[in-house]
């Protein structure tokens, strides 16, 4: 499959899509979530996404059945909201879509409640600066390699895992689209990188071992050592030069 080069139009309304999420983070932001089943988050955000006219992208997306994906601790990605409580001392990290009039855009935050001890706001921190980094290196005249290499550096010189089964991706006209973007530096094609991509970067990282597990369920991913994970996504548009953040998330 060939890489999509989005005009200016389709980057103005994912970038529509992505305010969507970044003020659905901001709501969630301000919640205290202790107490609060994560199948009563989901809810929260489908109302959220619906009240700007735009839909849950991930809602019966290959079958998922919720409107987010909410993942606890040391579950890496595609928990699927149900009557877990969250409790205090959670790692919660939610991956939100949105479709606007047919485009979409794709971002993720990972948010703790309450008191955390050093080691985990250490992993927040360095997640977050992976993200940073790797959007950082998403310009024309670079190759996808140099956003996988800047983010697969921090976080293993800081002696964390970078999960391998897992990746960013371009997005826009549908929700994984070429070119794959791995958090690590692989012996696979590495696209050079053009303006008008649009590119879903987000690194995921573990405290311990980068091995993962597939749930019984046939979604939720988490470490196999049980290690506690960290996510965090932005799609980003690239420019002629560099680029500009959709979803805004990077930075909060």
């Amino acid at each position: 499959m060939s890489i999509l080069i989005k005009n200016d139009d389709a980057i103005k309304k994912i970038a529509i899509a992505g305010n969507i999420i970044y003020e659905v983070f901001t709501e969630i932001e301000m919640m205290d979530l202790q107490g609060i089943k994560t199948i009563e988050l989901n809810n929260k955000v489908d109302s959220l996404i619906r009240k700007h006219n735009a839909t849950p992208t991930f809602l019966n997306y290959r079958g998922f059945p919720k409107s987010c994906c909410i993942s606890l601790n040391n579950e890496v990605v595609h928990g699927i909201p149900d009557d877990r409580r969250i409790k205090g001392g959670d790692l919660v990290k939610i991956d939100v879509g949105v479709t606007y009039q047919g485009y979409v855009a794709d971002a993720a935050k990972t948010f703790a409640v309450d008191d955390i001890d050093e080691g985990t706001k250490k992993l927040l921190a360095v997640t977050k600066d992976a993200l940073r980094r790797g959007i950082r290196m998403a310009k024309t005249g670079n190759k996808i390699s140099d956003v996988s290499r800047a983010i697969q550096k921090i976080i293993e010189e800081n002696g964390y895992g970078v999960v391998r089964e897992l990746t960013g991706h371009g997005v826009g006209h549908d929700l994984h689209e070429e070119p794959m973007i791995p958090n690590f530096v692989t012996s696979g094609p590495s696209p050079a990188i053009q303006r008008g991509m649009v590119l879903a970067i987000e690194p995921m990282v573990t405290m311990g071992d980068y091995h993962v597990v597939t749930d019984k369920n046939g979604w939720t991913v988490s470490t196999r050592d049980g290690s506690l994970s960290c996510h965090f996504e932005d799609t980003i548009a690239v420019l002629e030069k560099g680029n500009l953040n959709l979803t805004r998330v990077a930075g909060s």
